[in-house]
């Protein structure tokens, strides 16, 4: 059996490698006795639309010009920024009859005659949609914690000279703080909290994340 692996970070400079991800689904293949072809690896925002994602593309192509029989990664979300990206993508392996398996989620896509599970729809769209509304709950959770402060009287910004203590660090940017401890990049946390990503980058070197 023939695979490609195809691993994605979202930080563009050298704190994330995929390296680990690459490692980790070589030793599956070995596992299962697929022979991996060629290796595709990607820097780019997990915000960004598969169109702007010009590995994921040229990835998906090599599978069909090739006839490859698995696209292996490591998780779900590496192909697609939303539950829609995610199942467009999913519909076309479906359609070229080329395997996916997810190395988190623990899932192959299709069965020995090459169709997909009866749970395998209903699967997909759970875990694509759990991680985008995870997202936005973020989203929603950090606005609304403004929001309140402010609405109380608190000020998002502090006098010159002063220094907050980590106490307050901690209760002021709870989500940002949470977002990180899940292993997210910078650069996602940023985007999912709306703070700056020297902000971000700041707090994760603070408070060793």
């Amino acid at each position: 059996m023939r695979a490609i692996i195809y691993a994605r970070v979202s930080s563009t400079t050298d704190r994330q490698t995929t390296d680990r991800q690459v490692a980790d689904l070589k030793a599956y293949a070995e596992y299962a006795k697929m022979e991996v072809v060629k290796i595709f690896e990607e820097k780019v925002s997990g915000a960004k639309k598969n169109a702007e994602r010009p590995v994921l593309v040229e990835a998906l192509e090599y599978c069909r010009t090739e006839h490859i029989d698995m696209l292996l990664v490591s998780e779900l979300s590496r192909l697609g920024r939303n539950a829609f990206e995610v199942l467009e993508t999913v519909k076309g392996l479906v359609d070229d009859k080329i395997n996916l398996f997810m190395q988190k989620e623990k899932f192959t896509l299709l069965d020995d005659d090459k169709q997909p599970s009866m749970f395998a729809p209903i699967m997909l769209a759970t875990l694509s949609t759990c991680a985008q509304l995870e997202r936005e709950n973020i989203k929603f959770r950090l606005n609304s914690g403004r929001q309140q402060y402010i609405a109380k009287g608190g000020q998002l910004g502090r006098k010159k000279g002063s220094v907050k203590s980590a106490d307050k660090k901690k209760e002021e940017y709870k989500d940002v703080l949470k977002a990180l401890r899940q292993g997210l990049s910078v650069r996602q946390v940023a985007k999912l909290t709306d703070t700056s990503a020297s902000t971000v980058q700041r707090l994760k070197k603070e408070f060793k994340l």
